[in-house]
């Protein structure tokens, strides 16, 4: 009975911090660890520390966002039933997850290198304070691409020590993809954000023009993973991946009309997460075989 509570309190964490939606972020993370592997070794102890980080901020982050969300939460008919409105996690729960996986995430960093050391609370101070950004700014949707964004800089990083502009690049398109899909999962929120204290590009300038928005931040997205091509540079399997995340997109984006979101969670999780992945596989054939 004792392992059965415990085992149901861990799905429940892992469905509060949506664990399914790191195929999000972590294939591009592997992304620019594979990009810098050109440029040092890419070690399989390092890589391990890059996943532990990942999974680190991004646990954190959720955690803190259902924390200071949780009024809102309660108040919106489609979060209401989340763990911490409904009772089925406690406050006190998360606030230690959230100092558990902080931890995490600056020791991973620690065993990276220094300068990951050094830069870890700022990428934590990014990928946390994200949430009250929807307080103030409809461009939240791009502080989140932002501090997704973050991770295939933060990978390059771990494996190199350096800056240099393919990660750059890589993580300002991860900005404006991310942007793009959030845009559009903002779209659902429409009403209860009207009448709310919260800001979003749906609220701002309606639902049709946020579609357009989220339509032209993938088009930006998408050319500058072309650009990214020249930098480092990539080959013909590279350009077979950017040419299906270029159908993928355009598909996304015809499964979702202004009057009409029924698709949304299609348009959101799947093509997103199938997108992610095709780019991931496309850069380790293209580095790793030619």
């Amino acid at each position: 009975m004792f392992l059965k509570r415990q085992y149901k309190r861990i799905v429940d964490f892992g469905h509060m911090i949506k664990f399914s939606h790191s195929v999000f972020a972590l294939p591009f993370a592997l992304s620019g660890a594979v990009l810098a592997a050109d440029r040092a070794p890419l070690t399989l102890d390092g890589l391990l520390w890059i996943i532990l980080a990942m999974v680190g901020a991004r646990s954190a982050a959720m955690g803190f966002n259902r924390l200071v969300d949780k009024k809102y939460d309660a108040e919106n008919p489609r979060t209401k039933d989340r763990h911490l409105p409904s009772g089925r996690l406690r406050e006190s729960e998360i606030i230690l997850f959230i100092i558990a996986f902080s931890i995490l995430f600056i020791y991973a960093s620690y065993r990276l290198n220094q300068l990951c050391f050094m830069l870890s609370p700022v990428a934590l101070a990014v990928v946390l304070l994200y949430s009250y950004t929807k307080r103030f700014t409809s461009f939240s949707h791009y502080v989140l691409g932002a501090a997704l964004g973050l991770s295939p800089v933060g990978a390059w990083l771990a494996v190199t020590g350096y800056f240099a502009w393919p990660p750059i690049v890589l993580g300002v398109a991860v900005m404006f993809w991310v942007a793009g899909f959030d845009i559009l999962y903002a779209c659902q929120d429409y009403e209860f954000d009207t009448g709310s204290s919260l800001f979003s590009f749906p609220k701002l300038i309606g639902i049709k023009k946020a579609l357009f928005a989220a339509k032209a931040s993938h088009i930006i997205s998408f050319a500058l993973m072309g650009w990214l091509e020249f930098l480092v540079p990539l080959y013909f399997i590279y350009t077979a991946g950017l040419i299906i995340i270029a159908g993928l997109l355009t598909y996304e984006h015809s499964l979702l009309k202004s009057d009409d979101l029924s698709n949304l969670n299609m348009a959101f999780f799947r093509m997103n997460g199938v997108i992610s992945i095709v780019f991931f596989t496309a850069v380790l054939g293209d580095v790793f075989f030619l």
